[in-house]
């Protein structure tokens, strides 16, 4: 599996990735948004910030990327960025299919992604995705699997999901929402000629949202590389909107609340891979101090408090702005 290349790295950031969802197009969810990116959003001009993260993560030892067809031209961008980066072979590459972006690279669009997880989706995107990555994919997962998917269930696509492994590529797939538990393992169930069909997990955990915590211990048990997205919540463990306790723990151990954020997910024994969505080089840098914190028991279940409710988390989430 490619993840071996990520877990023979010594250096201390080798198990945090960069996620593009926030660079690859003009609008996003994240709160403090418009404040992170250029009045520009004229793609050249986020080409130029996704390649600027791009370096700096390589060279502050991110070995993981990932990228979605639905996050505008993110995968368009990172593969100029090998390219241009021959050095960079040792970057492992994941993407995602099933949604597809409407936008038009817009930001106030009425709808800017549309979710399909139908078979002849599945064959689209793929041949959208080789034209771009090519042999550079390491990793293709169902983005944001629910557990009333069809991709559950749909023995064609599991046939040409396991063909895709056969030759090469990694199988995984993404949740979403508050039934991300039932939905693991549902997943986990899945199974090609008697063989597991999934290779890779990669879910929504944080502070605020941590009830896919045991399933994703499951998936971790039965081999799967288990991946963690929006461990900032969307900009809500940010500085300025972060809880007042999470803004107690960084003062006290004198690293921004964005790193405490972070560094309570890498405590968590299943985790393989954690995903910076930062927007500026600013930010990745204090994503990455996310390895130095010191969580002892009492921080840690200070913050393990701020735990809320599942829908109520998903409903909040639901309703950020697309700045």
């Amino acid at each position: 599996m490619p993840f071996a290349r990520l877990a023979s790295a010594t250096t201390p950031t080798c198990h945090i990735g960069l996620g593009l969802a926030a660079v690859g197009r003009p609008g996003y969810i994240n709160l403090g948004r418009d404040r992170d990116l250029p009045a520009d959003r004229s793609v050249d001009a986020l080409r130029a910030r996704t390649h600027e993260l791009l370096d700096a993560a390589y060279a502050q030892g991110v070995r993981y990327v990932d990228v979605a067809r639905s996050y505008g031209r993110s995968e368009e961008f990172l593969a100029d960025w090998l390219k241009a980066r021959p050095d960079a072979h040792d970057v492992v590459v994941g993407s995602k299919w099933g949604y597809t972006y409407t936008a038009g690279w817009s930001t106030d669009a009425e709808r800017h992604e549309v979710k399909d997880h139908a078979l002849a989706t599945y064959e689209r995107q793929r041949a959208e995705t080789d034209a771009l990555l090519g042999d550079r994919l390491d990793l293709y997962q169902i983005h944001s699997v629910t557990p009333d998917s069809p991709a559950l269930t749909d023995r064609e696509l599991h046939a040409r999901l396991a063909e895709a492994a056969a030759q090469g590529l990694t199988v995984g797939f993404s949740t979403s929402g508050p039934a991300q538990a039932d939905a693991i393992r549902a997943a986990l169930a899945v199974t090609v000629g008697g063989e597991p069909l999934f290779r890779t997990v990669q879910s929504t955990y944080n502070v605020l949202e941590t009830s896919a915590g045991p399933a994703l211990a499951e998936a971790h048990d039965a081999g799967l590389t288990v991946i963690v997205k929006e461990g900032m919540a969307n900009g809500r463990l940010a500085g300025p909107h972060a809880p007042q306790e999470l803004k107690a723990v960084a003062e006290e151990t004198g690293l921004g609340c964005d790193a405490v954020a972070l560094a309570v997910v890498l405590r968590q024994p299943w985790a393989g891979v954690v995903l910076s969505g930062a927007a500026t080089t600013g930010q990745l840098a204090s994503n990455l101090h996310a390895a130095a914190v010191d969580l002892d028991d009492d921080r840690s279940a200070r913050l393990a408090a701020l735990a809320e409710e599942p829908r109520l988390y998903w409903e909040r989430r639901g309703r950020l702005p697309w700045h």
